[in-house]
């Protein structure tokens, strides 16, 4: 009973492709894989909009949605009507192709990139020797889209918005790429289903997942910081700062164009969300060896959703960030200690087993992190925010 529940997905799909001829069945199940992650990801993005609405109301003081069907849980559909009935604006000088293309290319490149996050035991679409390698790489033409925005709009606002975006979402990605490897190092695999696999452990009841290591919590946490800048959410969303650049790259957008961008942006989200719970998480393994009659798809989901909920508590916690602080931050702190994280993941797969590896490893990364920190803070390279007041 617990493993039908755990695989009742899997069973009901086939179930389908067996009543189907080979190649038809086949061409079925592809089909079917892909029609959930197309309906889940996007009822995801529905709900995750009134909860972060909701949620930043109440830090606010405000009340949030609240008349659009019961407590406003309705407000994504009156969204997603008023999106699709606005007047579609293109500007005359525009190039329209491109114009018409960009939030296209966002949005399915973000889509191709659920394709290998196993979601589940057995619940992946596909099962790639480089999986990882796969989603950085088409991870990185989400770049693409956003250049293809912002110039194609013919407006300097929205070209300056898209080079910002470049430059911080190339910048951040390094950081992104470098946390990664540790785990790649650790695990000797780039498959995300083999990476899952080895975390899925347990001694006395506990897990075996690598935040629970030194050089693992360092990359997690450097793997949260650039994630939450290449998905331009608070404190890095100079991208969209109203202030400077309107609404940055897509300014010239309107109707269900803006609401794509909008998608797309929930969706990398959720996709980087994904994989930091697939590398660091345990992926769908439970958090205790008693939880594991829990279907493996309940844990994969709890714990993306509630890293999106840490996500919507930073964007009301944190104010934005200069451009300054940011490529500073990005190239002078975050990046020196994912590498130097690389030394120490060596040293942990090296040293074996016993004390003497966490001592050794948590001291590095402690004593790096005050040493780089104290030292930029006091060359006044980033530093406290300051504010100026006109007397």
């Amino acid at each position: 009973m617990i493993n039908t529940l755990d695989q009742i997905f899997v069973l009901l799909k086939h179930w389908i492709v067996g009543l189907l001829p080979g190649s038809l069945g086949a061409f079925v199940g592809i089909l079917l894989s892909v029609a959930a992650i197309v309906a889940v990801f996007p009822g995801l993005f529905a709900l995750t909009t009134v909860l972060e609405r909701k949620g930043l109301g109440r830090m606010q003081n405000r009340i949030g949605p609240n008349r659009t069907g019961p407590y406003g849980i309705l407000q994504p559909v009156a969204d997603g009507i008023k999106s699709l009935t606005k007047e579609d604006i293109v500007p005359v000088s525009a190039d329209a192709a491109v114009h018409f293309l960009a939030p296209l290319v966002l949005v399915v490149v973000v889509f191709m990139g659920f394709s290998v996050l196993p979601m589940g035991r057995n619940m992946q679409l596909v099962d790639m020797d480089a999986g990882l390698l796969f989603f950085f790489a088409i991870g990185a033409s989400t770049e693409l889209s956003i250049f293809m925005a912002g110039w194609s709009s013919r407006n300097k606002y929205s070209l300056l918005g898209a080079m910002r975006a470049v430059a911080q979402m190339i910048s951040y990605e390094v950081p992104l790429l470098m946390s990664s490897v540790a785990v790649v190092m650790i695990t000797g695999s780039l498959s995300l289903v083999k990476i899952v696999e080895a975390q899925n452990q347990y001694t006395w009841g506990l897990p075996h997942w690598y935040i629970f290591t030194p050089w693992g919590c360092a990359a997690f946490v450097m793997f949260a910081i650039a994630a939450t800048a290449e998905t331009n959410r608070s404190p890095f969303d100079l991208p969209e700062g109203e202030s400077e650049l309107v609404a940055g790259y897509f300014t010239e957008y309107s109707g269900f164009k803006f609401a794509l961008f909008f998608l797309g942006e929930y969706l990398g989200m959720f996709s980087m969300s994904g994989l930091g719970t697939t590398l660091f998480l345990g992926g769908w393994s439970a958090p205790l060896a008693v939880l594991n009659s829990v279907p493996s798809w309940i844990w994969f989901f709890s714990k993306v959703m509630l890293s999106i909920c840490v996500l919507i508590w930073l964007r009301g916690t944190l104010p934005r960030l200069r451009q300054d602080q940011l490529m500073n931050f990005a190239w002078k702190f975050v990046l020196p200690m994912t590498l130097l994280n690389l030394f120490v993941a060596a040293l942990w797969r090296f040293m074996g087993d016993g004390l003497l590896r966490w001592i050794v490893c948590s001291a590095i990364l402690l004593g790096a992190y005050v040493v780089v920190g104290r030292t930029e803070m006091r060359r006044k390279q980033y530093g406290p925010r300051s504010y100026r007041y006109a007397e």
